[in-house]
């Protein structure tokens, strides 16, 4: 390739504005602060990349949200190719599609030499997949290179925050390709957010509960509470502390308000976000909301300023690894409240997904398709505390009285 179609693909780039992105200026473990495992699994996507630069072969796909290193990783390496003399071409997808766009009209070159330009450069960086106008024209365009490049086994590397099962059908069966595609999750978060956000899911409220852990929580075995309240919590104490050291299957907590219940599902969420399994490295971070706010983020998608839709949304949802509801109640019970509820229950119920729930009312007055998942006792475990609500008063207190709800 000469001088001239190398300088064209440098300034099709825009490398010259990135060119402080390097791998000497990365950080491998992120910002003080991150998680073990999104620590882990940057560090695996700043070798992984490394390693790529230095060797230019098959395909690497950097996924994670936004802030959390994948653009810098990919100019890293596109400044290290050009640096040992690679021709490269880094570009945004919104930029390259209209690029494509452009040289309908552009003198210096006809559409079919900018297109044949992109597709068979040496190196394709293609950043930001998934931000694009997703038209049909576009899709198209974007599979004949990716396609083209899939045939002929030419270098890529893409970087997106789409998920698995967001991207268009043939496109993904070329970026899944297990001899050709190393895929890495990138598990940070978003650098420019602030000290002490850990990269949880936009619609999971775990951050706001960092002191409930299995440490802070209180047996309550100084206050004047009788045998079977006592044993009633130390049980779901430790079924709590099982199950986050290896989550599976459905944990139910059923008891008044107060009684610990939140205090626990949120104590699981920490513990499992903290552990340093490097088999967790690539999962992302358990989702923690309460069934009220749940129904707020659906219903925000049917907003015209939604930047997702309504199915996109809940398919985050009932796909999460770990998913915590809090405070199963007797959220308005409209047809498509129930609805979407059972939904949600009915798929991770046969997906058999790791779910913790907590509730203040009573099994007999759950919906009856919901309380026939919880119970099956193969899949699900329902512990009920029996407790008072707790005060915080750590005087011996008298036993309380009154009636206890029936689980």
């Amino acid at each position: 390739m000469n001088q001239q179609v190398r300088q064209r693909l440098f300034e099709l780039s825009q490398l010259d504005e990135l060119s402080h992105l390097t791998f000497e200026n990365f950080e491998p473990r992120g910002r003080v602060g991150a998680l073990p495992r999104q620590a882990d699994s940057l560090e695996m996507a700043f070798n992984q990349a490394n390693h790529f630069a230095r060797h230019i072969d098959g395909w690497l796909i950097l996924q994670g949200g936004y802030g959390c290193g994948k653009t810098h990783l990919a100019a890293a390496i596109a400044n290290f190719a050009v640096s040992v003399g690679v021709p490269t071409l880094f570009i945004t997808v919104p930029d390259l599609l209209d690029s494509l766009r452009f040289a309908y009209n552009d003198p210096q070159a006809t559409f079919e030499e900018r297109f044949e330009r992109i597709r068979n450069a040496p190196l394709l960086i293609l950043d930001d997949f998934g931000t694009q106008n997703a038209t049909a024209w576009a899709q198209e365009k974007l599979f004949q290179i990716i396609n083209y490049r899939y045939i002929n086994r030419l270098p890529l590397v893409v970087t997106t925050n789409l998920a698995e099962g967001d991207i268009e059908d043939r496109i993904e069966s070329r970026l899944k390709h297990p001899d050709l595609v190393t895929v890495v999750k990138i598990m940070a978060p978003d650098y420019r957010g602030p000290v002490g956000d850990y990269g949880h899911h936009i619609l999971s409220s775990l951050h706001i509960f960092p002191k409930q852990t299995f440490d802070t929580f209180d047996l309550r075995k100084n206050e004047n509470l009788g045998a079977e309240d006592l044993r009633s919590l130390e049980k779901a104490y430790d079924a709590a502390r099982r199950f986050a050291d290896a989550p599976h299957g459905w944990l139910v907590f059923l008891g008044g308000y107060g009684s610990g219940k939140t205090h626990l599902a949120a104590a699981i969420g920490n513990y499992v976000s903290m552990t340093n399994n490097p088999a967790m490295t690539n999962v992302p971070l358990p989702m923690f909301v309460t069934l009220s706010d749940l129904f707020d983020h659906l219903r925000a998608t049917f907003s015209p300023s939604s930047t997702i839709s309504l199915d996109r949304r809940f398919e985050e949802i009932r796909h999460s690894p770990l998913l915590i509801l809090d405070d199963l109640g007797l959220q308005s019970q409209t047809p498509w409240v129930k609805e979407k509820l059972y939904q949600l229950f009915n798929y991770r119920y046969y997906a058999e997904l790791p779910t913790v729930i907590t509730s203040a009312i009573s099994l007999e007055e759950m919906d009856a398709r919901l309380r026939s998942r919880m119970l099956d006792r193969r899949l699900c475990q329902i512990y009920a505390l029996t407790v008072p609500s707790y005060t915080g008063d750590t005087a011996v207190r008298r036993r309380a009285t009154g009636r206890r709800k029936k689980v």
